[in-house]
């Protein structure tokens, strides 16, 4: 526990600090921008300081000094600029193309832009609004404006690498961690299974009542098919072309012959044969345990119906009961590994019954629908074969 503890205060400790630190960058690159536009606001009021100069000298050649001229040539290196005279005319402009000047329409929407980006600057004259000035925000500037955007999209990539590492770990871990259990739950009722085999042939020639050795060689099989069915845990299983009506009604007449008299059982399917590349024993596997999540969720009594249906290419299998229900919530959290209502259980049949038809079997299993004291379909599709 203390450990546990530990490690949840440690990632906790490195949430909260990396939180830190993204907002500090992100305020830091924001205030640098801040004090960047204000450097060129300043620049384009001492540039428009000299437009007055050249706005009043006929004879420019003659008149600019060499500290209009350095402000001209060195203020404004790449911010874009357009100059409009009293008469909202283009009187100049800087560092924008030829062609956009030549649309009256794409230099009015410059202005819209210019004026949106930055606060215009009159140019007075004797008091009178001589020239006004648009200007937009240098290319370092608006780089530096995105800056935060690819810093953050950076962060989310890095946060998602991470996350889908640990995920993918944590699921290799208990897949091997599953893998063992099962095969070695195999192995562990291989060693008895054995030993009733043998007990059997020894009983038959002890005179027993054959029906007596019948039920005991029905469990026997039983067990030998769940002893098949723990060791393919980990491995690719083999999948063969079956028909799922016969495969799922086996199965329902397996649990309905042992199950509760007051469980109203029904079963319906089409006629024909619906074939799809399944594994015999892990399909069955995963109907019982759909079946006994079913008969639990209705606690012993109640009605409980398999449907089978078809469209074009899917073949469809329905498990309905009259149980609790599970609220919409849930719909996805029932097949998480642990996750169970029941006061005893693991929460793992409906977990494996997931890995079995979507990892093994390229299907689907989902709750197809569900209603809180009215009760729940579960539904797996299995792409139909010729």
């Amino acid at each position: 526990m203390t450990l546990n503890f530990n490690r949840n205060l440690f990632r906790w400790i490195l949430i909260i600090s990396s939180f830190v630190i993204i907002t500090l960058i992100l305020w830091n690159t924001y205030s640098f921008f801040q004090k960047f536009k204000e450097e060129e606001r300043a620049k384009m009021e001492t540039w428009s300081i000299a437009q007055i100069d050249l706005n009043s000298n006929n004879d420019l050649n003659a008149n600019i000094n060499q500290v209009t001229s350095h402000v001209i040539t060195e203020t404004i290196l790449s911010t874009p600029v357009l100059v409009l005279n009293d008469k909202q005319n283009l009187y100049s402009s800087q560092n924008i193309s030829e062609a956009l000047l030549q649309d009256s329409a794409s230099v009015q929407k410059l202005i819209v832009k210019f004026s949106s980006e930055n606060q215009p600057i009159p140019v007075l004259v004797d008091g009178k609004v001589s020239l006004m000035i648009y200007y937009g925000n240098s290319p370092i500037l608006n780089k530096l404006k995105y800056y935060p955007l690819f810093l953050l999209l950076i962060i989310v990539l890095f946060a998602a690498v991470v996350f889908f590492f640990y995920k993918s770990t944590k699921n290799a871990e208990q897949n091997r961690l599953w893998t063992g259990m099962a095969k070695e739950t195999a192995h562990q009722i291989g060693t008895p299974l054995s030993s009733l085999v043998g007990w059997t042939e020894i009983l038959k020639s002890e005179n027993v009542n054959p029906e007596y050795i019948t039920e005991i060689e029905k469990d026997i099989n039983r067990l030998q098919t769940i002893t098949d069915r723990f060791s393919k845990i980990g491995s690719i299983p083999i999948l063969e072309n079956l028909d799922v009506v016969e495969l799922t009604k086996n199965s329902y007449e397996y649990i309905k012959a042992r199950s509760s008299k007051l469980i109203d059982f029904s079963f319906s399917a089409p006629e024909e044969s619906l074939h799809a590349h399944v594994n015999p024993q892990l399909f069955s596997w995963t109907i019982e345990n759909l079946v006994k999540n079913a008969i639990d969720a209705m606690k012993g009594k109640g009605a409980l119906n398999i449907s089978i249906e078809k469209t074009s290419n899917i073949v469809l299998v329905n498990i309905s009961d009259t149980g609790k229900g599970i609220s919409k919530s849930n719909f996805k959290k029932i097949f998480e590994p642990g996750y169970t209502t029941k006061a005893r259980g693991w929460g793992l049949g409906l977990s494996l019954s997931k890995r079995i038809i979507e990892d093994y079997h390229q299907g689907k299993i989902r709750v197809l629908k569900s209603e809180i004291g009215v009760g729940s379909t579960l539904q797996i599709a299995l792409r139909l074969q010729g």
